[in-house]
């Protein structure tokens, strides 16, 4: 199989600390890996005859929202983080469940903080469903694709340009209350940035392990550090996730040392 992002990268920089290459060209290199992640992420979520990402999530949140004016959107998902953390402390008690819920299902902060994440304007993380994307299709494992915590759904999309049949599930929808996923139902899950956010980890691990058919795949990050910005972080241990996945036969079988952090699991045969 190719190497993915973060080895190459990886490869990269251990030839600039070999002084095989100098750091201006390791810098340039990994300018190009990420832009070809770009360029995949910007083609999956604007429309055909459109080239600016940020225009684009941008018209499309005024067309959700009944709002003409791009400047005062554009300004609300700038200090969406802000907001985000005074609507958290103002509507959640972490110890409650249903407060969570509520937060997820009725605050417009996330919202617009997802919206601008998904521009690149802010970081390259969204990049990560990229990653995820390219592991899926070397692995060759099925079509049938859910991404737990998908926020706006953006990643669904990018699945979806590439063939895969997609499934959406977040934190507030029925996957939480008890409700089952089909059983054995999907070929590969990812589940990006959003353990930390649960508040019963176990419980969202047997749901994804049900639903998950044997042999395939759970593509994740599960890490997190405290971030006075972001309340809702929850989580900071994960050994109960892990844990959890070894009890249901999991195998770790790729972990991305350079870029993210993310890790692949792959469900017994």
């Amino acid at each position: 199989m190719d190497k993915l992002l973060p080895d190459r990268l990886k490869e990269l920089w251990g030839r600039v600390e070999r002084k095989q290459l100098t750091v201006a060209d390791g810098e340039y290199q990994q300018g190009r890996l990420l832009d070809e992640s770009r360029v995949a992420w910007t083609e999956a979520l604007i429309l055909e005859g459109q080239q600016d990402l940020r225009q684009r999530l941008l018209s499309e949140l005024a067309a959700y929202l009944g709002c003409d004016d791009l400047t005062a959107l554009e300004s609300r998902c700038k200090d969406a983080t802000r907001t985000l953390s005074d609507d958290w402390r103002r509507m959640v008690d972490p110890a409650d469940a249903a407060s969570i819920e509520r937060f997820y299902d009725h605050g417009q902060g996330y919202l617009f903080e997802l919206m601008w994440w998904h521009t690149l304007m802010a970081a390259h993380g969204p990049l990560a469903y990229v990653l995820a994307l390219d592991f899926a299709r070397q692995r060759r494992s099925g079509r049938r694709y859910l991404d737990f915590g998908d926020g706006v759904g953006a990643g669904g999309l990018l699945f979806a340009r590439h063939g895969f049949h997609v499934s959406h599930a977040d934190i507030s929808s029925t996957l939480l209350k008890d409700a089952s996923l089909p059983p054995g139902a999907f070929d590969v899950i990812t589940a990006m940035d959003v353990f930390e956010l649960l508040p019963d980890l176990v419980k969202a691990v047997d749901h994804l392990a049900i639903a998950l058919k044997r042999g395939g795949f759970l593509f994740g990050r599960f890490a997190a550090e405290p971030d006075e910005d972001r309340p809702q972080h929850i989580v900071f241990d994960f050994g109960p996730v892990l844990d959890r996945l070894t009890s249901w036969g999991f195998t770790k079988v790729w972990r991305d040392e350079w870029l993210w952090g993310h890790q692949a699991f792959q469900k017994a045969l």
